[in-house]
């Protein structure tokens, strides 16, 4: 039996789909909502953020660096200059097979085993984002060569940098100083001073030197370029830009000239030179031999070159004239003598009769004098011109550890002279307090007859010599020595004068006594004297004195005779001067490392640098010197 049809209910039916449909339209416009929400939160709440971040990839910001400022000498010469050129340079972090790129790059460049070394030493002290150079100074036939095949190297490009350049190679280079790509050192420093933002896209940065003491100087101040790059990251076009502006220009006090002639008439010697104008503080020269070309830290010096001056027995990146120390020797004794007559202790016509050695009341030992058997009567005059030690042992005594410190510290012994390149010594002017801080011992009676002439612990830089000597050809001025002379503000044009040609003290010296010490070193100069090389025949006047340092002890009542000891173990020589001596222009201090004998050695490099100062005379060819045993002493 068939079950009768039901009936549907369509009005049941059609409430489900209209609540079906509400629901979906519902789900729809709440969508609709939260996507119109979301394009208002994107397009306006955020379009500022978004804005930038676009105009971040599509924009970007490159420094550019400034070019560095010149070194030029006091007559205008170039000793130091930027110029621009290619180099090849890798990102470590955009390169997947460094060693395969290299090998590709070399296909196409020349690429040298050093450079590789130079490269892998870079890597190591640089951040893995930076692009370190593989290849300086690229030609213009290199260049299309790698642009032509650009694609194939991920993380590669040419960049045009600018590079230091020193014409005159090694003159003056401890002076000048170099620079040298940024350390983590450096990245430190520069963020403690508030500098790191003026030195982005910079590697280099002066490391030692005028070059590193007046960086802020020379640097400048950093541009910047708004460019628009493609999706590859190549730039379309500038947008803006934003110029550098270029370091200073620095004028030094040297005379390159007269550097030239002092580095040459060293010859084969090992030493030191410092010129300083008297009247004004001005260092005419500044020599340290050997030196170094600074050219060759500029990429990061190779490992060759490196070794060869760093392991060097004659030391040439050892800056002898600003921080090598030695014994100062009978250079001493003009300025132990100004002491006797200032503080009383010794006059004019005082006379000692010298048997050829001292001994101390109460003691056996005896205090040797250079020349066996004594200069018989000798005074005051006569002590500086032949150079007696027996005199200034007994003054010595006489003055005391204190008086010496004292007296002697004014003219600016055992501390800095404040010359405006970082590094200097302070040497050493010793005193009680010193020797029982350093040795926890009290201070002896033999360690003043020692100090009197100027060996046991004293210690001298020739810097500290040279501005010695320039203070007493000044009658007691002392002013600071500089080797900046002159600033051109490349902002504003406008030249600088370095203000340190001020007096910084007038010492209280009596005329007269500074007459006679005076005198007396004229007379060192003349025949009779320690250093009649050094004056003879001449048409000015010198003032000077000898000194030798001792580098090894001679046991007492041995002889040393020169030609037996081994080169580096002979006696240095030393000697002080000024010129002429009635209106003093030039004093400096000349230390020949193992030369012997100051009158024989270091005086004929002061008579060639006079005579080219003062006459324009150039000194003839070196002669290396024979080796024979010296009669004359300091």
């Amino acid at each position: 039996m068939k079950r009768p049809t039901e009936l549907r209910n369509h009005q049941k039916e059609l409430y489900y789909f209209r609540w079906r449909l509400g629901i979906a339209a519902a789900g729809a416009v709440l969508l609709f909502t939260l996507l119109v929400g979301r394009f208002f939160f994107l397009q306006v709440a955020q379009h500022d953020h978004f804005h930038t971040l676009a105009e971040n990839n599509r924009i970007s910001i490159i420094p550019v660096v400034p070019n560095r400022g010149l070194i030029l000498d006091r007559n205008g010469i170039v000793l130091a200059h930027s110029y621009s050129a290619y180099t090849l340079e890798i990102t470590p972090s955009k390169v997947k097979n460094l060693e395969a790129t290299i090998n590709g790059l070399a296909a196409l460049v020349d690429i040298q085993p050093r450079d590789r070394k130079r490269f892998r030493k870079l890597l190591e002290e640089s951040r893995n984002f930076e692009s370190l150079p593989i290849r300086a100074r690229l030609n213009d036939i290199e260049v299309a060569r790698f642009t032509a095949n650009r694609f194939r190297f991920s993380g590669v490009d040419i960049k045009a940098r600018l590079f230091r350049h020193y014409p005159k190679g090694e003159l003056a280079s401890h002076a000048i100083g170099h620079i040298g790509r940024i350390n983590d050192a450096d990245l430190d420093q520069l963020e403690k001073s508030g500098d790191l933002a003026n030195y982005r896209g910079t590697d280099h940065i002066g490391k030692l030197g005028i070059e590193q003491s007046y960086e802020k100087q020379l640097h400048g101040i950093t541009g910047f370029e708004h460019v628009e790059t493609d999706a590859g990251g190549r730039a379309i076009r500038t947008l803006s830009r934003r110029s550098p502006v270029s370091g200073n220009n620095l004028t030094l006090t040297i005379d390159s000239r007269l550097q030239e002639v002092a580095e040459n008439v060293f010859a084969q010697y090992r030493g030191a030179l410092v010129a300083i104008e008297p009247k004004s503080g001005e260092v005419l020269a500044f020599v340290s031999k050997p030196g170094f070309d600074p050219n060759l830290f500029i990429d990061g010096i190779d490992p060759v070159n490196w070794d060869a001056l760093n392991n060097s027995p004659d030391k040439p990146l050892n800056n002898r004239a600003l921080r090598g120390q030695y014994p100062p020797g009978s250079t001493f004794k003009p300025f132990m003598a100004l002491a006797g007559l200032e503080l009383g202790k010794r006059t004019p016509s005082y006379t000692i009769s010298d048997p050829g050695f001292f001994t101390l009341p109460g003691s056996a030992h005896r205090y040797r004098d250079w020349k066996v058997g004594g200069h018989g009567s000798v005074d005051l005059h006569k002590s500086i011109v032949i150079s007696c030690d027996t005199y200034y042992y007994g003054l010595a005594n006489d003055l005391g550890p204190d008086n010496i410190f004292n007296f002697i510290g004014q003219f600016g012994f055992g501390k800095k002279t404040g010359i405006d390149i970082e590094g200097e010594s302070t040497g050493l002017l010793p005193s009680r307090e010193w020797k029982m801080k350093r040795y926890k011992q009290k201070w002896y009676a033999g360690d003043t007859i020692s100090v009197g002439i100027g060996q046991g612990y004293n210690l001298a830089t020739p810097l500290q010599l040279a501005f010695a000597t320039a203070v007493l050809a000044n009658n007691g001025t002392v002013i600071r020595p500089h080797l900046v002379r002159t600033i051109l503000d490349a902002a504003t044009n406008q030249v600088r004068t370095v203000p340190a040609a001020k007096p910084v003290a007038t010492l209280a010296l009596k005329p007269e006594n500074l007459e006679l010490v005076k005198n007396a070193m004229v007379a060192v100069t003349q025949p009779g004297g320690t250093a009649p090389r050094v004056g003879v025949g001449a048409p000015y006047l010198t003032a000077g004195k000898t000194g030798t340092a001792q580098v090894i002890a001679i046991k007492q009542g041995e002889k040393y005779v020169e030609s037996r000891v081994a080169e580096r173990h002979r006696d240095h020589a030393l000697f002080i001067a000024y010129a002429p001596a009635e209106d003093p222009k030039i004093a400096f201090a000349i230390l020949v490392e193992n030369g012997g004998h100051g009158g024989s050695t270091a005086g004929p490099i002061a008579r060639m640098v006079l005579d080219y100062f003062l006459l324009g005379k150039l000194p003839p060819p070196p002669v290396p010197p024979a080796d024979e045993e010296e009669d004359e002493h300091d």
